[in-house]
């Protein structure tokens, strides 16, 4: 597969008539261009304006008539991705930092770093190099959207859980006990009890009545629940007595809870576009029969497939571009396997996520992951195993387009004597 891949790149690389390695920057954009056809080398800056890009584009068309350039650059989105995406003439090759820094090491060992080599570097380490490199194809708006919305959630609840902790710690410090009060305190009731009620005097000296609907107004509706909170409070003792201290983390509570707010309705918002898109999208039902997907990893898993059927020629590559399959280093007689660094974090962080999900969900998936922990692999190296498991049947539903059925994979299990046949008929 990986053959005929290198033999499909190569041929590709044969139609371009000009390779073009672009180094992006804030203010000032270096450019590094090769002619095929005269072995002509030109480099050139670009200012920083859509007007400055376009008439660069203008210019590249009618100088070539046409023919096919290819831009070499060390992204995979950003602007100047969407401004280039829709040229037709351009083939784009993005290339990660990574590679390029070691490619850069090869000619400067000294670590030295310049602009306008590394455009060129960029352009070199493509135009020689093709059957390596696959030309970016754009994904259809669609699914597009869906990535960036999940990616954009993503991001909004890794600064939640950074507020939570922050919140976590400041109370500690002199409320603890209203961690036990609030509930989850990324919710709008950790949210509402704390701008009202910021430290243990203030909370003591309201009515059990006005608890008890504060409480039943947020959903929380077991009267058990609500009676034990309330007699916490009236005999609660406090932290310390300290006004400074009070005062002081009382308004760093509501600094933070300030800024909690927000986020949870804008994460509301983006789960509300993602299952609108999500909803319409063809693909939708092969991933929503994972086990442990849910509304939340459903369309992350879809996202990261995308639609290119031919993106993807196995689940070797996916298991390694994701840093799901191991890196194993070889020096004499020693031998070092670890996690893959160089991956995108997001796509790693995906498949873990999921892997721990279905654990929950999924018989053979919890045997399985007993029993890396019972041969003495941490959790975390457990649910990653499990995650390059995963990925062999997520990619081959994806690309049979077929829904996952947990009969039938069991059924495989059990043609192929799998010891996780018998450890999954012991799970209750």
């Amino acid at each position: 597969m990986n053959e005929e891949r290198s033999l499909e790149n190569s041929m590709s690389a044969q139609d371009i008539a000009v390779w073009v390695g672009l180094d992006w920057a804030t203010e000032e954009h270096k450019i590094c261009s090769y002619e095929v056809e005269t072995g002509k080398i030109q480099s050139r800056s670009l200012k920083h304006s859509a007007e400055a890009l376009s008439q660069w584009l203008v210019d590249m068309r009618k100088q070539y008539g046409g023919a096919k350039v290819a831009v070499v650059l060390e992204q995979s989105r950003g602007a100047v991705l969407y401004a280039l995406m829709n040229c037709d003439f351009l083939v784009l090759y993005p290339v990660n930092p990574q590679s390029l820094a070691s490619y850069r090491k090869a000619f400067y060992t000294s670590g030295a770093k310049d602009d306008p080599d590394d455009a060129m570097l960029l352009m070199e380490m493509v135009r020689k190099h093709p059957d390596r490199f696959r030309a970016w194809k754009a994904e259809d708006e669609e699914t597009r959207t869906l990535r960036l919305l999940v990616e954009g959630r993503r991001k909004l609840v890794d600064q939640m859980t950074s507020l939570t902790n922050q919140l976590n710690s400041a109370l500690k410090n002199y409320f603890p006990q209203a961690l036990d009060w609030v509930g989850e305190l990324g919710s709008l009731q950790a949210c509402d009890f704390l701008q009202r009620w910021s430290t243990l005097s203030a909370i003591q000296k309201v009515r059990p009545e006005v608890l008890r609907k504060f409480y039943v107004r947020h959903g929380s509706r077991k009267a058990e629940i609500i009676d034990r909170r309330i007699r916490e409070i009236k005999r609660a003792v406090p932290l310390t007595s300290d006004q400074a201290a009070i005062m002081t983390g009382s308004m760093m509570v509501k600094a933070i809870v300030a800024q909690i707010r927000p986020l949870i309705d804008s994460v509301d918002e983006y789960d509300q576009q993602i299952k609108q898109l999500f909803q319409k999208h063809p693909d939708r039902s092969i991933f929503e029969s994972f086990p442990g997907a849910g509304s939340a990893l459903a369309p992350r898993l879809l996202a990261v497939f995308g639609v290119d059927r031919e993106r993807w020629i196995s689940a070797a590559e996916i298991q390694t571009f994701s840093g799901i399959a191991p890196v194993t280093e070889r020096s004499g007689k020693s031998c070092w396997v670890h996690w893959r660094f160089a991956c995108p974090k997001f796509v790693r962080q995906t498949f873990h996520e999921f892997a721990g999900s279905s654990i929950v969900w999924c018989k053979w998936a919890k045997g399985y992951y007993q029993s890396m922990r019972e041969r003495g692999k941490p959790h975390q190296a457990a649910v990653r195993a499990l995650a390059y498991k995963w990925i062999r049947i997520l990619f081959a539903c994806w690309k049979n387009r077929t829904t996952y059925n947990d009969g039938i994979f069991m059924q495989s299990l059990a043609r192929r004597g799998s010891h996780l046949v018998g450890r999954t008929a012991e799970l209750h």
